[in-house]
């Protein structure tokens, strides 16, 4: 099984054209276009029924006391976790490919409507979500895909991991509100194989943002 991207390297950079934040030398970042990167995928197994799609950055700060403050850094040996971006289940076995920007071009402020996602799939909740809790502007439920926003002043460039899933299931067994965390229980009986491609990305100017 196979994962692919033209939008980088696999392990190299994401350009910003795919992050919601991007570096601004007054305000320290701005909302970017946040559009989905393409994807494609072949030699899926046999007896493939559905696809999960999951993006992740596990090295999100558990401790959120520096995080964007001036004159102070997240410092890397903080305990870090997973921050999900995009959650995606139910994509048919027969669609081979995403593209640039179906599934999400631009911020959308209190979030994405969903569960309903193109092919008949169905959006989990992304971590903004939890993010911009209590946030008068942002504060809503985050369905599909946002991209990279990490802390400014973070001591680490961060990961973003899209894993595709080939399961043998039609249908996920999750119901209403799920996010990465569940989608992840609820096909641990049913995976085939998976891939993943992935890259790098900084807001921090310390480290060639």
């Amino acid at each position: 099984m196979r994962l692919t991207t033209s939008a980088f390297v696999d392990g190299d950079v994401i350009p910003g054209g795919f992050a919601f934040c991007v570096p601004d030398p007054d305000t320290h970042v701005s909302l970017g276009a946040n559009r989905n990167p393409d994807l494609a995928w072949d030699e899926l197994p046999a007896g493939t029924l559905s696809l999960v799609l999951i993006c992740h950055d596990p090295i999100v700060p558990t401790v959120g006391d520096d995080v964007n403050q001036d004159g102070r850094e997240v410092p890397a040996d903080l305990p870090r976790t997973d921050f999900f971006h995009w959650v995606l289940v139910d994509l048919p076995a027969h669609i081979k490919s995403i593209g640039e920007g179906e599934f999400s071009d631009g911020v959308t402020a209190r979030g994405k409507s969903g569960p309903a996602a193109p092919y008949g799939a169905r959006h989990g909740l992304n971590d903004y979500t939890s993010w911009f809790a209590g946030d008068a502007d942002m504060e809503g439920s985050y369905y599909g895909y946002d991209g990279p926003c990490p802390p400014w002043n973070d001591a680490l460039i961060h990961e973003y991991h899209f894993t595709l899933y080939a399961l043998s299931a039609d249908r996920l067994g999750v119901e209403g509100d799920f996010g990465g965390r569940e989608v992840l229980t609820a096909l641990q009986d049913h995976v085939l194989d998976q891939a993943t491609v992935w890259g790098t990305y900084t807001l921090n100017p310390r480290l060639g943002a």
